[in-house]
């Protein structure tokens, strides 16, 4: 059984699945905020880690995230434990994200939530990860930093993305969407943003 984090009511028409990005749990400082604001506009949120990040809280190390293979054996054996995919939209950050996208047209999932997709390696654009995107049949929202390292809009513009996925730009936002004081933007506001376009989302499908 995979071990879950709760957040809001469990019995909402829809519940949203988190995973962590590849080097902070579940309960980080950015996933607490997410989850927790979501779950005040009365959605259910429900948090799980991948095998590698377990270990490392049980046994103190670190360790690199599990091959690709493993992570999304991780993300099936969630849907499944939680039950009836199509009540599920899934999602998370970075990493988390990113392996939800892999697995959510074969789960039949509701949705797909990606805060912070990581579309490139930060300094080498041209290893891109968007094949699968551009055939997702899944409806998707993907909030990404103007300024994220890991994809900027003038890279993302010229990607060949599914018509399911909507991409949401957070103001002068970093890949966990914080922007620089000089920007005039606060964290708790691009924060707000995110979880505001979340609820919208979910909400209409």
């Amino acid at each position: 059984m995979v071990e879950l984090l709760f957040n809001g009511p469990k019995d909402s028409p829809i519940t949203l699945v988190l995973a962590h990005g590849a080097g902070g749990p579940m309960d980080s400082p950015f996933m607490e905020k997410i989850a927790e604001g979501v779950a005040e506009n009365g959605i259910g949120i429900a948090r799980f880690e991948f095998p590698y990040m377990r270990r490392r809280r049980e046994t103190g190390r670190g360790g690199a995230p599990d091959a690709a293979p493993a992570l999304m054996q991780s993300w099936r054996a969630t849907i499944a434990q939680l039950g009836d995919a199509g009540r599920l939209v899934i999602g998370g950050k970075s990493l988390g994200g990113r392996i939800a996208s892999m697995v959510a047209d074969e789960a039949e999932v509701r949705g797909l939530v990606c805060l912070g997709y990581p579309f490139h390696p930060p300094g080498k654009p041209a290893q891109t990860r968007v094949q699968h995107l551009e055939r997702l049949r899944t409806p998707a929202l993907i909030l990404q930093g103007a300024r994220d390292p890991f994809g900027k809009p003038e890279e993302v513009g010229g990607y060949k993305l599914s018509r399911a996925i909507r991409i949401e730009w957070l103001e002068d936002g970093d890949h966990s969407l914080r922007p620089r004081a000089r920007s005039g933007r606060t964290e708790a506001e691009n924060l707000a943003t995110a979880i505001a376009h979340v609820t919208k989302f979910i909400r209409s499908l």
